[in-house]
């Protein structure tokens, strides 16, 4: 070989909104852009996922969609040596990677586990059920009677 380097770019968009996510639902097809390159008979698939989610946030409830981007980076080989760690490598025996299954994978795996409208939410009132995110509610804060010995200290 005498090292060149071959890459296909791939600009794709793949249809995930059958897939359940658990109170989550993809707002738009997955776009997938990047490029499948063979260097020295290596392949390797790199990508960026644009991944556009609606859900209701996990703190205050209010409906958002979200763009999330998740990089993807794997190594194609038609078959693996009987020493190779299977789960590094994608076999494609027949040269025809489902791209698909591979995106979906992908995806799935990086979702967070906490979906939020922001970063910074602060969720709903626990007394008056009131989106903290739109100010205070008024509410008086209650003292967990276990604590309010130490009150007195504070007061002194």
């Amino acid at each position: 070989m005498n090292g060149a380097v071959d890459s296909i770019p791939l600009d794709t968009a793949e249809d995930l909104s059958a897939e359940p996510l658990g109170g989550a639902a993809f707002a738009a097809p997955v776009r997938l852009r990047g490029a499948i390159t063979n260097q020295a008979g290596i392949v390797t698939l790199c990508a960026d996922a644009a991944v556009s989610l609606g859900f209701d946030c996990d703190r205050c409830a209010a409906p958002t969609v979200t763009t999330l981007h998740v990089p993807m980076r794997h190594t194609l080989l038609r078959a693996l040596s009987n020493d190779a760690d299977w789960e590094d490598y994608i076999v494609v025996p027949d040269l025809r990677l489902d791209l698909t299954a591979l995106v979906r994978e992908d995806v799935l795996l990086a979702l967070p586990t906490k979906l939020l409208c922001r970063d910074d939410c602060r969720g709903l009132c626990p007394a008056c059920g009131k989106n903290l995110n739109d100010g205070p509610c008024g509410c008086k804060k209650e003292i967990d009677p276990r604590l309010e010995g130490l009150l007195s200290l504070l007061d002194e």
